[in-house]
C-alpha cells in the first residue's frame, strides 16, 4: 500500500470511529432521562390518615381481624344469652350487635377503599417503571442495530475496496504478463 492509500484508509476508519461514538453519545443522551426517573422515582408522602387507612386496611383484610371478630361475637351472644337480669345488655334478637355491626361496616369500608385507591396508584407508579425500563431496553436495542448497521455498511465498503485494489493489481499482473508473454 502507498502512503496516500494508508492516510486514506486510516481517516476512513476514524470516521467510522467517530459515527460509532455519536451513536453511543445520542443514546447516552437519550437514556440519561429514563434512568433518573428510574433511580429517583418520587417520594411518597403519607398523610396521618392514609397511614391509618393502611394500617386499617391490613388489619381489617387478616385472619386475626376475622378470628379476633368471630370470637368477640361468640362472647357476646353467649354472654347475652347466659346473662341474668340487668346484666343482659343486648337480648335476642341482638339489636345493638347489629347496629355494631352496621356501624363497622359503614366506617371499615371506605377506609379500606382509600386504601385501595393508594395501592392502585402505587401499581400505576409501578407500571410506569416497567414501561421506562422497556422504552430504555427499545433505544438500546436500536442503538445496536444502528451500530451493526454502520459496520456492516463500512464492512461492506472496505470489501468492495479491497475487490477494486485486486482487480487493479490483477490487470497490472495480466498487463505485465502479456507485455513479457510477447
Amino acid at each position: 500500500m502507498k502512503p496516500k492509500e494508508i492516510e486514506q484508509f486510516l481517516s476512513e476508519e476514524n470516521e467510522h470511529l467517530r459515527k460509532l461514538h455519536t451513536i453511543v453519545d445520542e443514546t447516552i443522551k437519550a437514556e440519561e432521562l429514563i434512568v433518573y426517573n428510574l433511580l429517583n422515582p418520587p417520594i411518597e408522602t403519607l398523610t396521618r390518615g392514609q397511614k391509618i387507612s393502611d394500617k386499617v386496611a391490613i388489619f381489617g383484610g387478616s385472619w386475626k381481624f376475622i378470628i379476633l371478630f368471630g370470637i368477640l361475637l361468640v362472647l357476646w351472644i353467649t354472654f347475652n344469652v347466659f346473662a341474668i337480669g340487668y346484666w343482659k345488655f343486648d337480648p335476642y334478637p341482638f339489636i345493638l350487635m347489629n347496629l355494631i355491626l352496621s356501624c363497622v361496616a359503614a366506617l371499615q369500608a371506605p377506609i379500606i377503599m382509600m386504601s385501595q385507591n393508594r395501592q392502585e396508584e402505587k401499581d400505576r407508579m409501578r407500571s410506569e417503571n416497567d414501561y421506562l425500563i422497556n422504552l430504555k431496553s427499545e433505544m438500546q436495542i436500536r442503538s445496536l442495530h444502528q451500530k451493526m448497521d454502520l459496520l456492516l455498511e463500512e464492512q461492506i465498503k472496505t470489501l468492495f475496496a479491497m475487490q477494486e485494489r485486486q482487480f487493479l493489481l490483477l490487470d497490472e499482473i495480466k498487463r505485465k504478463l502479456d507485455t513479457h508473454g510477447k
